[in-house]
């Protein structure tokens, strides 16, 4: 297929029969004069006059200085498309009934050779029956041409300079071939129509073809004109927008690439390298044909063996698909727009062109004479395309060389400029009832309002002038001598791409592409691309990351989960706290209960012999709030356990530094009783005498813990805290300020520290119950306890570490009823014979004696 920047059956450079220069060479045909208008042309007269503009020639000699331009490059599909024109334009006329009864249409057509500047030459030749282009007032209408309507060119680059020439006078311009999507702009070319689909289509089903087969890395190759400009830039769009493609490169050929060997020749050889160098899974080429034939071949002689993916400039090009060894450039997938038959001009070819003798027509034959038999054009090869190549073509060649999507393209140009005018001039099978004068305005308004249906293609355009036309997708079949491009899907703008289902499940198998780049990854690994390349490598998901596997990015799992070990999914974390069936808990709960049933059973014994002296040597009254402290220690372990709470939490260690401080306020107001009984120093006992007030002692000593305690609760509670870890989710309690919590333990300390010195000082008085030793022992105790809880506890991390907290105050609290008070119960129940008062005094009496103090008998 030839389309726009594409190029079917390129020969050149031609010989000197075959190269002609503008200026010297002319045309002659029906209407025709030699050396008038310096073009290859072929003109017919006609009520109403079309013209045409088709590159016949591909190629001009023009280069950076001025000077002649002579065309080179004949290309045989672009002659065939210029007699489509002419044929569909004689069938109206001859047509029976008449389309256009009394009208009758002729044409202007003329050769651009691809070139933007003779393009706009001729373009102004056809305006030329204006007089004088422009009006010596610039605010005046323009004068109506002869050409009502314009067919062509087939480059976007040279349609682009013609429609804004045409724009002046409000001509029509239908392109069959060119596909920029900058013509869809209507501000800046507003009589510019189309019958063939914009690139902004053609690339949203590159787009989609790649994104059907999981390709993941392409390279782009564009050229430095409006359609490898534009159609690259929007590829890239639509890659960035599906952002799950990476483009390897973008490589956009420059204008001398087909015309300066040299640099052709340094430019190719790169061009080579970074493809061969590439992971990209498929190569777009969105450029001319010219600059197809020149990689394609390249591609071949290094063996790349690559995925391409033909722009409709190339996709059913004859002269690439049938280049020697095209097998060794790899796999062809192509886009074309929807292919149809022109009916019977294949006939029209057959019947000698049905006798017509345009001046196009009569420079091919001139130059390319028909074969007498039809069997001997089999080779296809213009004079001076090769050694050996015969002297003329026969007919069976130049209808293997007509096209079914540009030419068609052309017919349907034709029948929309004259769906037009049978709009425009009001006709019917009998007469039009306007008549011919009528202005290129008035034309071009009713082209763009037409819709109709023509060989079962529904023909309108949009705002922008495009038509609601598809693509076929294409592939090159080269498993045979010949290749063979077959249609295997199709693609319609703004719908989804439909492809056989086998091969997109084949493509999508690929899971690690030639390039050892992978596409896809199992469950728990990502893509990730590899140090300035597209190529990806399948990486594992870090700790708390899953992926459900086909490449997908690894994400984060919310904080209330963490990932499987395979790192496919999320689990949610569980939940832990110190429970009660927590076997050390259920051992903590029995000693609990155990102490608070001795610490009732204390009391009870101390109560029926209060009036003992055993009683009154651990402080009377004083000894039944010590047993009330510890019995509430004992009971506030039970808030460590279970599910934290903010009063589990907050009657935990505040409670017990209070509580703990009341009972060693009233061991120390016990001690200074013992040192007063027993001190005979006498400015020393008259000191103690005044400190020697047991509850206002015990008030002051457990007030200041108390008036720490307080605020604390108050200004910085303990409160429940949820530690979000690795795989759970710990509920604790928090201390709410570390500073009060080293407050109540060191004063606590403090005291202890206070009562095993007065207890250690009075070890050595007459005490025969043994009390100030048993203190000693259990202040020691707690100290012992808590120096070792506080690195215990700071290292300790998880739900036991408030395990740890109520065994410290468990331990604490035994201490004391261990040590202290049940040794007086033992002498309550077992040493009865020592709980008086003349065994106290014995044993004063005795401990004095030993030391040679004499001890007056009461």
């Amino acid at each position: 297929m030839i389309k726009d920047d594409g190029v079917e059956l390129v020969v050149g450079p031609s010989g000197p029969a075959e190269r002609w220069q503008k200026g010297t060479a002319s045309s002659a045909g029906c209407g025709a004069v030699r050396g008038e208008t310096q073009f290859l042309r072929a003109f017919s007269p006609g009520d109403v006059i079309i013209g045409g503009l088709f590159p016949i020639h591909l190629q001009t000699n023009r280069t950076t200085d001025p000077g002649p331009v002579s065309c080179s490059h004949y290309d045989l599909r672009s002659f065939l498309h210029s007699q489509v024109m002419i044929y569909a334009i004689r069938d109206i006329n001859e047509h029976t009934p008449r389309v256009l009864p009394n009208i009758t249409l002729g044409y202007d057509i003329y050769d651009t050779c691809g070139d933007p500047t003779l393009a706009i030459r001729a373009t102004l030749q056809l305006l030329k029956g204006q007089s004088g282009l422009l009006p010596p007032d610039i605010q005046s209408p323009l004068p109506e041409p002869l050409t009502k309507a314009v067919i062509g060119e087939r480059y976007s680059e040279v349609s682009i300079a013609v429609a804004r020439v045409l724009a002046l006078s409000s001509v029509a311009q239908i392109s069959y071939a060119s596909t920029s999507e900058l013509l869809s702009r209507k501000l800046k070319f507003p009589t510019f129509l189309r019958t063939i689909s914009s690139d902004e289509y053609q690339t949203k089903a590159i787009a989609e073809l790649v994104k059907q087969f999981n390709w993941k890395t392409v390279a782009i190759i564009g050229s430095d004109d409006e359609y490898g400009k534009y159609g690259s830039d929007r590829l890239v769009y639509n890659f960035r927008e599906m952002k799950d493609v990476c483009i390897e490169f973008i490589e956009i050929l420059p204008g001398y690439f087909s015309k300066s060997k040299s640099k052709t020749h340094t430019k190719l050889s790169a061009l080579v390298s970074s493809i061969n160098a590439s992971s990209a899974e498929a190569v777009i080429m969105f450029t001319k044909g010219v600059y197809v034939d020149l990689i394609m071949e390249a591609a071949v002689n290094h063996k790349l063996n690559r995925t391409w993916i033909a722009s409709d400039s190339w996709s059913t090009s004859s002269s690439t698909s049938s280049m020697p060894g095209i097998k060794l450039a790899g796999r062809v997938f192509g886009f074309n727009s929807k292919r149809n038959e022109v009916p019977g001009f294949k006939d029209y070819v057959f019947s000698l062109f049905n006798g017509s003798n345009d001046g196009i027509l009569k420079h091919h034959l001139t130059h390319y004479p028909l074969c007498s038999e039809r069997s001997r054009g089999d080779n296809c090869l213009l004079p001076g395309d090769q050694p050996g190549a015969q002297g003329c073509l026969g007919l069976s060649c130049l209808a293997d060389n007509i096209d079914r999507d540009t030419s068609y393209n052309i017919y349907l140009a034709v029948q929309v400029v004259v769906e037009g005018l049978r709009h425009l001039l009001k006709c019917d099978s009998q007469r039009c009832e306007q008549s011919d004068q009528f202005s290129t305005l008035e034309l071009l308004a009713e082209i763009r309002r037409v819709n109709f249906t023509v060989n079962n293609t529904n023909i309108y355009f949009d705002d922008n002038g495009d038509p609601s036309l598809g693509y076929d997708v294409v592939y090159w079949d080269m498993t045979s001598e010949q290749t063979h491009i077959e249609t295997i899907g199709e693609y319609w703008p703004n719908g989804k791409i439909k492809l056989p289902d086998d091969l997109v499940i084949e493509m999508r198998k690929v899971m690690i592409t030639a390039y050892n780049c992978s596409k896809t990854c199992k469950p728990g690994e990502e893509l990730k691309k590899k140090k300035d390349q597209c190529c990806n490598d399948c990486v594992p998901c870090a700790d708390g990351e899953f992926s459900p596997g086909k490449g997908v990015e690894c994400r984060r799992c919310s904080k209330s989960e963490y990932s499987s070990p395979e790192k496919d999914k999320c689990l949610s974390k569980r939940i832990v706290f110190q429970t009660w069936s927590d076997p050390f808990v259920v051992i903590m709960n029995f000693l609990q209960a155990l102490g608070i049933i001795m610490t009732i059973g204390f009391a009870i014994l101390f109560m029926i012999h209060l009036n003992t002296p055993i009683v009154k040597s651990v402080g009377g009254y004083l000894c039944f709030l010590e047993l009330l402290s510890l019995l509430a220690c004992f009971c506030l372990t039970f808030s460590f356990p279970g599910k934290p709470t903010a009063e589990s939490c907050m009657v935990g260690l505040p409670l017990f530094g209070i509580a703990f401080s009341l009972c060693i306020s009233c061991i120390l107001a016990n001690l200074l009783q013992i040192f007063v009984g027993f001190m005979f120093n006498p400015k020393v006992k008259s000191w103690l005498k005044k400190l020697n007030r047991p509850l206002a002692v015990v008030v002051v000593v457990s007030g200041i813990q108390l008036a720490l305690c307080v605020p604390w609760l108050y200004l910085y509670p303990p409160l429940p805290e949820r530690k979000v870890l690795s795989t759970t989710i710990l509920l604790q309690c928090d201390k709410g300020s570390s500073a009060f919590f080293i407050a109540m333990l060191g004063y606590n300390a403090f005291l202890a520290l206070l009562c095993f010195l007065f207890a250690f000082k009075g070890k050595q008085l007459p005490d025969l119950y043994k009390n100030a030793s048993l203190i000693a022992i259990s202040m020691l105790l707690f100290l012992i306890i808590w120096i070792l809880f506080i690195p215990i506890y700071m290292s300790l991390f998880g739900r036991h570490k408030q395990a740890i907290e109520s065994t410290a105050i468990l331990i604490s609290s035994y201490s004391i009823l261990c040590t202290h008070l049940a040794p007086k119960c033992y002498i309550i129940v077992f040493k009865k014979e020592i709980n008086n008062e003349s065994a106290i005094t014995e044993y004063i009496r005795k401990h004095y004696e030993q030391k040679g103090i004499a001890v007056v008998k009461a």
